[in-house]
């Protein structure tokens, strides 16, 4: 299926679309207005802080107020709309896959942070005045190292490393006991990665346990205990309405060509698909959707 979207690099957001660079600390106060449309995806992760002001960020359609003493969590693939802003202070940390990785190629260890992906938690996460402080302290390390002309890949890996093991402390202390065990985590993770490659195959439950050698069983304990209580089966169905939310949303496509696009061989069974998941119609999601974002 063509992606109608565009997709961009970190370069992009500095207004130098060739820079091939896998690494950045910006200022909102000191950024020029990227040149990019809306809504986007990334090719990178972002954590936006919040020093003062506010905005408003959707992520697939669902709308965050981003206020002071927050940060909010962007990750690849994801549709992206930067809605609003006002006396916005703060910046973003921006670094690809591989400048997590420098050096090591286990993904695991990018799988670990939950709080990447928005796969089960809020990508908003708010913090007390000390926690904030101690990340603002660890982001002005990287800031400083940023700015150095002889700056150190290495170095800025490490304190990158620093600042995710600090918000994976925080949201762990915000869960509690309800944290799901890492462990989980990873393998919930790798389950998406695939679904988000075969989602259009119409891949059983089986098929994809089967692909991360564990039972079906297996896969929907980890399922239910990551997501929130939803099994293997229902987080399969819901990955193409998922896409079909955002065609819905963001385009003018006719609902029949989204189905088909899908590959929902039946206009009428994706419709009835549709409502049990969101309530609404598609042509009903999308006039409400158009209203939001595409209004005249």
């Amino acid at each position: 299926m063509p992606d109608l979207f565009p997709t961009y690099r970190i370069g992009h957001f500095l207004n130098e679309p060739d820079n091939p660079t896998a690494f950045e600390v910006t200022r909102f106060e000191q950024m020029v207005e990227p040149d990019v449309e809306d809504p986007h995806r990334h090719t990178f992760y972002e954590v936006l802080w919040t020093d003062a002001g506010l905005s408003r960020q959707a992520i697939d359609g669902v709308a965050y107020e981003v206020r002071c003493g927050t940060l909010f969590f962007i990750s690849p693939g994801q549709l992206h709309l930067f809605e609003e802003y006002e006396h916005l202070g703060g910046g973003s940390v921006m670094f690809t896959e591989d400048f997590f990785l420098l050096g090591g190629t286990d993904r695991d260890r990018l799988f670990e942070l939950s709080f990447l992906d928005n796969i089960y938690a809020n990508p908003l996460l708010p913090l007390d005045k000390e926690a904030f402080g101690e990340v603002r302290q660890t982001i002005a390390a990287l800031e400083a190292e940023a700015r150095r002309p002889d700056r150190s890949a290495v170095i800025c890996q490490s304190l990158l490393q620093v600042l995710l093991a600090q918000i994976q402390r925080c949201v762990d202390h915000r869960a509690g006991a309800a944290a799901p065990a890492r462990r989980y985590v990873v393998l919930y993770k790798q389950f998406k990665a695939l679904l988000d490659a075969h989602y259009l195959d119409h891949l059983t439950a089986a098929d994809y346990a089967a692909r991360l050698a564990v039972t079906p069983h297996h896969l929907n304990v980890v399922s239910k205990q990551v997501s929130g209580g939803r099994t293997t089966g229902e987080v399969i169905r819901a990955r193409p309405l998922l896409e079909a939310k955002r065609l819905l949303a963001f385009t003018e496509l006719p609902v029949a060509e989204v189905a088909a696009q899908l590959r929902f061989g039946d206009p009428s069974y994706f419709a009835r698909v549709f409502r049990a998941e969101t309530g609404l119609s598609p042509a009903a999601y999308q006039r409400a959707m158009a209203a939001r974002y595409r209004p005249g």
